[in-house]
């Protein structure tokens, strides 16, 4: 597929199991234009589903909640959120919102010092399916993100689901930093974006909602792209281990000017690359009891625990203690493929 942004079939049928009844699904596919047969397809598609469905159903949320969020509400929400002076009541505004509309599946924000959670409080006992959960937050992510002008950072996420068989997809889009099993659902990012002025007009509202949903799914990549395979080699090694790009070049088979120049295709560098799996690294042996943080800092290579207490700052808005200790819970991890 040349659209390196692409969906997998298994969150399109996740996405209608609810939806729909399942006679309906083939037809609402073809509208579309998705082969069933397929097993990705371009996130526009997607997004054209998406809106298919909030069409023909009257809810933009797939049919996941106890009262359904009536077409039109997502551009309400976008609405009512950049009237706010700042971030943090524009996103407020949008969780409260969203809870109104989405009964029994209620967004909280909450701040904790120099990390902020996105917590989704259920009415029911059963936890909510993880596609839910993660539809939620996307959904409210992109209206962070939009308000605050930037991409904002996913750090963790935990879910009181367990695991679901397919996790590819929510990696991409969440970060490898999942957990299940947990005591409540809840999305980790650096606070510090809360507080940026919200500088959006009508005309850039419009912009935006002709693009979506569909611009709610950012930067999903081809497993099979040379970014993924290189990240993959790297992770699967501890960093003191990782090769030079003439090394891994070779492994690949190809010189290292064409890595470079396929990276550079997917608008990737080597070196980038590293310090992305070095960061992932830094999120999940934080996560893990009975490592101290001067251990994280040498497996990952620094020279001691205060050049990586300021480096995770730098990458993340909070010191690596203040990260330890919001994640601190126990549960079952999705651990990478």
């Amino acid at each position: 597929m040349a659209d390196k942004d692409t969906i997998s079939m298994h969150l399109v049928r996740e996405a209608l199991a609810q939806a729909l009844p399942a006679p309906e699904h083939a037809d609402c596919l073809a509208g579309v234009g998705i082969d069933e047969g397929c097993e990705r397809v371009p996130a526009a598609a997607y997004g054209a589903l998406w809106r298919a469905v909030a069409l023909r159903t009257g809810d933009e949320f797939f049919g996941m909640a106890q009262g359904p969020l009536r077409t039109g509400s997502l551009a309400f929400m976008l609405k009512a959120a950049m009237a706010q002076p700042r971030v943090q009541p524009g996103l407020e505004q949008a969780c409260e919102f969203a809870g109104l509309m989405l009964a029994g599946l209620r967004p909280q924000l909450a701040v904790h010092g120099s990390l902020a959670t996105v917590t989704l409080e259920q009415a029911e006992a059963t936890p909510a399916r993880p596609f839910a959960c993660f539809t939620l937050w996307m959904i409210l992510h992109g209206v962070l993100c939009w308000l605050a002008g930037q991409r904002v950072p996913i750090l963790a996420v935990s879910l009181r689901a367990p695991a679901p068989g397919y996790l590819d997809d929510y990696r991409r889009f969440f970060g490898e930093q999942l957990a299940f099993g947990q005591a409540s659902n809840r999305l980790v990012f650096p606070a510090q974006c809360l507080q940026l002025p919200v500088r959006r007009d009508h005309a850039q509202w419009a912009a935006f909602m002709a693009q979506a949903p569909g611009n709610l799914l950012v930067k999903y990549r081809d497993p099979s792209s040379l970014a993924r395979q290189v990240r993959s080699q790297l992770a699967a090694l501890a960093p003191a281990d990782w090769p030079e790009a003439a090394q891994l070049a070779a492994s690949l088979g190809m010189s290292p000017a064409t890595l470079r120049r396929r990276l550079a295709e997917q608008g990737e560098r080597f070196q980038a690359l590293k310090d992305s799996v070095r960061q992932e690294l830094a999120l999940a042996w934080l996560a893990r009891d009975g490592l101290s943080i001067e251990a994280v800092a040498e497996r990952l290579g620094f020279a001691d625990g205060r050049s990586f207490y300021r480096a995770f700052l730098k990458w993340y808005g909070c010191n690596p203690g203040h990260y330890r200790q919001l994640m601190q819970g126990t549960g079952q991890s999705a651990q990478p493929a």
